[in-house]
């Protein structure tokens, strides 16, 4: 039985009611299938469900045996380099492609069951720096190309960012300007067909592979944020890039500084017009705060069955340490955390896959699964008692690469503003 909450006139009703297949030519739209029935989303209100279709479920099964395959083994993720032999598996396969037109070598797949794709690569995958910037790939770089590019950046770069062929990384922070995006000092002068660029950049996510950059630059002659502008900048342009940082955590996305001096880009690879810079910037950011953490609400799973399996085996005094209430209770804890963090995502990911503005919804989302990975990755530590702290059994790992999550993105501080904004306040 399918229900919406509003009668084909769009008029509010007591309760919910049952739609006839008529109804549902009037309200809704096909969003899919589930056990053998066609599932809509009405155009009047919308069916709330918590299961999925059996399209998104496939897609799933499908994932999860690509990833216990191709991406279970260890070791590879403390070398502070970019697991290229993985990347090239995940885009083979379609990763970052799954939201994405098919036009452009994607898949189309919606962003609902994009997040579960990679909440499941979260659940197998131990290289979380491999997801982390696949992530940022997908939604800095990707998305605003999609979303602001003229059809020849797309052919030109999104198609092969998407099959893998080209790994792109976005350059907005400054050594001067983190939170305080807008303020950078990058230039980008205008000289005939082309705009030199100066300045430099820092933490820029998967610098040391890319061969494109998304870097954001003022326009001298303008003020403010009116003269934020960005550009699509190859590598082969004269971007310098300088030593890599070295991470406490997600050591698989390696990160690092550019510097451009007298870079000459093409008046072509300016995405957007000129001033559409902050646009452009909020706009991904707003994206990215939605899904960035998708693949960490899988490793909250992995955590969570991992530390219930060690606390019914671990004993104290001959009993299992899963019998006292202070262990089940911390478990409980992580389960709560998880199933939050867990529907705050798809939450933020419906809103936007509707086309819907998500600012506040993007923002919640991302601050309480940041600060929730945390906080769980510290009961697993403690539950796990030595073992926990040694780094024998990866625990200690997934502390690390969680603390990241309160600062890239925006901070837990700087999303809890943009949250009290839309509060009025």
């Amino acid at each position: 039985m399918l229900y919406c909450d509003r009668s084909a006139a769009q008029t509010p009703c007591a309760g919910l009611l049952p739609l006839s297949s008529e109804r549902v030519r009037i309200c809704g739209r096909l969003r899919g299938s589930h056990q053998g029935r066609e599932v809509y989303s009405g155009n009047c209100g919308y069916f709330m469900r918590f299961d999925w279709t059996d399209e998104q479920l496939a897609l799933k099964k499908a994932v999860l045996d690509f990833a216990r395959s191709e991406l279970s083994r260890r070791g590879h993720e403390q070398d502070h380099k970019l697991w290229r032999e993985g990347w090239n598996k995940c885009a083979k396969f379609g990763i970052l492609g799954l939201f994405f037109p098919q036009i452009y070598g994607g898949h189309e797949a919606g962003g609902l069951a994009t997040a579960l794709a990679m909440e499941t690569l979260g659940t197998v995958c131990c290289d979380t720096g491999l997801l982390f910037a696949l992530s940022a790939q997908m939604w800095s770089v990707q998305m605003p190309i999609w979303r602001f590019g003229t059809d020849a950046q797309k052919r030109r770069y999104l198609v092969p960012l998407i099959a893998g062929d080209l790994i792109g990384a976005h350059a907005m922070s400054e050594p001067e300007s983190g939170s305080d995006a807008f303020s950078l000092r990058s230039t980008a002068q205008r000289a005939g067909d082309f705009y030199v660029l100066n300045g430099s950049k820092t933490f820029v996510t998967s610098a040391p592979e890319a061969d494109l950059f998304l870097i954001f630059a003022r326009l001298p002659d303008r003020p403010g944020l009116f003269g934020l502008t960005a550009f699509l900048v190859e590598r082969s342009s004269g971007v310098r890039v300088g030593t890599p940082i070295h991470k406490m955590g997600l050591q698989g996305a390696p990160m690092a500084e550019l510097y451009l001096d007298n870079c000459r880009v093409p008046k072509e690879n300016r995405l957007g017009g000129e001033g559409q810079g902050a646009r452009i910037f909020n706009d991904s950011m707003e994206w990215e705060r939605t899904y960035i953490l998708a693949w960490q609400i899988g490793v909250m799973e992995r955590q969570i069955a991992e530390t219930v399996s060690y606390a019914k085996e671990r004993k104290v005094n001959g009993k299992p340490i899963s019998g006292f209430q202070v262990v089940a209770h911390r478990i409980a804890d992580m389960e709560i955390r998880l199933e939050a963090a867990r529907l705050l995502l798809y939450r933020a990911a419906w809103l936007k896959t509707e086309g819907k503005a998500a600012a506040k919804e993007s923002a919640i989302a991302k601050v309480y699964a940041a600060e929730a990975a945390v906080a769980s990755a510290l009961d697993a530590i403690q539950l796990h008692g030595g073992y926990g702290y040694s780094s024998d059994l990866g625990i200690e790992c997934t502390l690390r690469d969680a603390v990241g999550g309160r600062i890239y993105s925006g901070t837990s501080e700087v999303l809890r503003n943009i949250i009290s904004h839309e509060l009025g306040l």
